[in-house]
């Protein structure tokens, strides 16, 4: 049984793709509205200007849109005045110093066109970034509901950008600018809200967020072909991209779609259709099914369909549809609509059974499977339907079996089989460079979860990525923080020696330690065993705002918990020197823990550790000639050393041993 830590990753990231209006969004019972979608014509001014912004202080901002070519366009703030004029591709674009900080100011646009911005102000504007925790709405994070309902800070602003990947360069971006009141606060990033809520405190300056994330979706996503080519590791999806790219293929932002639409002849022959005649198809039981169509142990994609009959009226209330645990791929439909499709580990499916409807039914469900045990595994007593009274109906026994795709080698098979916009550089197209060049203050970053099990690499990628994007904004190394990842899945009882979700944070620390102007917000004493979306979000935009505050805006604020600085190996023990002991080394809990030491065996066992002043003894009886120590080095370990102000220590070794992830390319 698959922990239930899995279930909402990927279903979550697909949500929240839906929130920022992507291409793989249906409308959920309980939603907020779609936001708005990118404008099928260039407007006369960006969208990304527009009512209740945030101007950036300090620095000329860039202001743009587009025109007839020749078109002499103006920018009036107050007494400030800049002119631009239309290129012959219609962009115009000029540069004009912002008003003091504050505002509400209104900001006039002529040419062709005029058009008047209002409610504006000036103050700092930070880019929000990652994947699905830092979308996360407030309303789903703990006491995120209650802090909603007060969230009265009109200086406080944010623009979500619509998700849209794109296989090529694309200058619009959908989205509009709202004031952080109880009627808009539900639905902001709560990471992004906190770390506003915390540096307003102190700077009391307006702040701007634009939320630019979507969830599940990896750094190299939000990466340029340009920067990402010379890392040598994604050569392979890159040239996928461009093969789809020359073929004018549609813009999912992810391989699987592509995969089915070259080769599902079921999709084709809308075999999802109630009223198609699968007559001819064979019977076959679910679970199974894969062995009666002559494919019971390599990789192939099936589609199977089962009539039901439902009582007249159907119960009041939602019915949801139960299919078990599936690898590795299903798209399942419910009366010729999709209710929902599944990849990666968010098992077991359960989807919406929102078209269901009185009298007869056809349930159908498309499933790629790539193990020899794939398909359905779950016992037939888990395939099943919940009508709204809680009703069981079985789903398990004979169905109707078709396969659409034998793909025995030599077929080939998707490069990944996620279904939201995972591939190279479709979020850099869609969602990033469609904003440059803004002008922001910083950024911040919280994400790595998808790159986890290449979390070695991810000390190249990252680094590459805020390079990338601070060339793109062209305005110098601006801060750039980055959230750690916290604690997740279950606590190991003994010493692990290779960890995927350990190895991404020690490269989001060599990122942090090696990048000009960034900082590492540790977050290692939160998060959840069994969510990968841990509801503490506060914590984690406190500690952002913090980076923020003592590096950004100069504030006599303690920003980081201790960090290793040198070890001294001894006659059987080893002590750790340690930086930012700020108010002294602390233990939290009952005793120091999560230490762990080896010899040259490198066999490693907990140790006993204590503090010395700024230092800590690490030993054990079991290795009498210690070479390394690790501390806290596991997915979820137990975070117990912290300093005076309150900061953990972060997971850190001592050793270069490789890693499980080190040699891991996905393609």
């Amino acid at each position: 049984m698959i922990s239930r830590h899995f279930r909402l990753a990927a279903a979550t990231a697909v949500l929240l793709f839906a929130l920022n209006g992507g291409a793989v969004a249906q409308n959920t019972p309980g939603m907020p509205p779609q936001p708005p979608q990118p404008p099928k014509t260039p407007p006369f001014v960006s969208t990304l200007f527009g009512d209740d912004m945030v101007m950036q202080r300090g620095k000329a901002n860039t202001i743009w849109g587009w025109s007839e070519p020749g078109d002499k366009v103006t920018v009036q703030i107050g007494n400030t005045a800049a002119t631009g004029v239309a290129g012959p591709d219609r962009r115009w674009q000029v540069k004009i110093q912002p008003p003091p900080v504050g505002g509400p100011y209104t900001v006039k646009i002529t040419g062709h066109e005029s058009v008047e911005l209002h409610n504006v102000m000036v103050g700092d504007v930070w880019l929000c970034g990652g994947q699905s925790n830092m979308g996360l709405p407030l309303r789903m994070t703990l006491n995120g509901a209650d802090e909603a309902k007060t969230a009265n800070y009109p200086d406080i602003r944010f623009f979500t950008v619509t998700g849209h990947p794109a296989y090529h360069h694309t200058d619009l971006v959908g989205g509009k600018w709202s004031e952080v009141t109880p009627q808009t606060a539900d639905w902001v990033s709560a990471v992004a809200y906190y770390f506003a809520r915390r540096v307003q405190q102190d700077i009391h300056v307006p702040i701007g967020l634009l939320l630019d994330n979507v969830g599940g979706t990896p750094a190299e996503a939000w990466t340029s072909t340009e920067a990402l080519r010379p890392l040598k590791d994604f050569d392979v999806p890159l040239a996928e991209l461009a093969r789809l790219t020359t073929a004018g293929a549609p813009e999912y932002g992810n391989f699987v779609m592509h995969w089915y639409d070259e080769f599902d002849i079921g999709t084709k022959g809308n075999w999802a259709a109630p009223e198609l005649d699968d007559s001819a198809w064979k019977t076959v039981q679910i679970p199974g099914g894969f062995t009666e169509l002559g494919v019971p142990d390599t990789p192939a994609l099936a589609w199977f369909r089962k009539e039901i009959v439902l009582p007249d009226p159907l119960p009041a209330g939602r019915a949801m549809l139960y299919m078990g645990i599936i690898e590795r791929m299903d798209t399942a439909y419910v009366n010729g609509k999709e209710a929902g499709g599944s990849s990666w580990v968010e098992n077991p499916r359960a989807y919406f059974g929102g078209a269901l409807k009185p009298g007869r039914n056809v349930i159908a469900i498309r499933v790629l499977k790539t193990k020899p045990d794939g398909g359905f595994m779950s016992k037939p007593e888990d395939l099943h339907i919940v009508l709204g009274d809680k009703t069981s109906i079985p789903l398990a026994g004979q169905w109707k079996g078709q396969l659409a795709v034998d793909a025995r080698p030599p077929h080939s098979l998707p490069l990944a089989y996620e279904n939201w916009p995972i591939m190279p550089t479709v979020l850099y197209e869609g969602m990033l460079a469609p904003v440059a060049p803004f002008s922001i203050a910083g950024a911040i970053w919280y994400q790595g979860e998808q790159n986890s099990p290449r979390g070695y690499q991810y000390r190249k990628v990252l680094p590459a990525m805020i390079a990338d994007w601070r060339k793109l904004f062209a305005q110098g190394d601006f801060p750039f923080y980055i959230v750690s990842l916290p604690a997740f899945k279950p606590r190991s009882a003994t010493p692990v020696d290779g960890d995927e979700w350990t190895e991404t944070r020690e490269s989001q620390a060599v990122a942090a330690a090696t990048v000009p102007n960034s900082c590492l917000a540790v977050t290692i004493d939160t998060g959840d065993a069994d969510n990968i979306h841990s509801k503490e979000k506060k914590p984690v935009g406190d500690r952002l705002a913090l980076c923020a505050l003592a590096n950004y805006y100069g504030e006599r604020v303690v920003s980081s918990g201790p960090t290793l600085a040198s070890v001294e190996r001894l006659p059987g023990s080893i002590r750790l020197h340690f930086a930012h002991t700020d108010g002294g080394l602390v233990v939290k809990g009952p005793k120091l823990e999560e230490f762990s030491i080896a010899g040259e065996d490198r066999k490693w066992v907990w140790a006993d550790a204590h503090i010395e002043g700024d230092t800590v003894i690490v030993s054990s009886p079991s290795v009498t000639s210690p070479k390394e120590v690790r501390y806290a080095w596991q997915s979820n370990p137990a975070a117990t050393l912290f300093n005076g102000a309150g900061l953990p220590a972060g997971p850190f070794r001592t050793d270069t041993w490789p890693g499980m992830t080190e040699a891991h390319r996905p393609y």
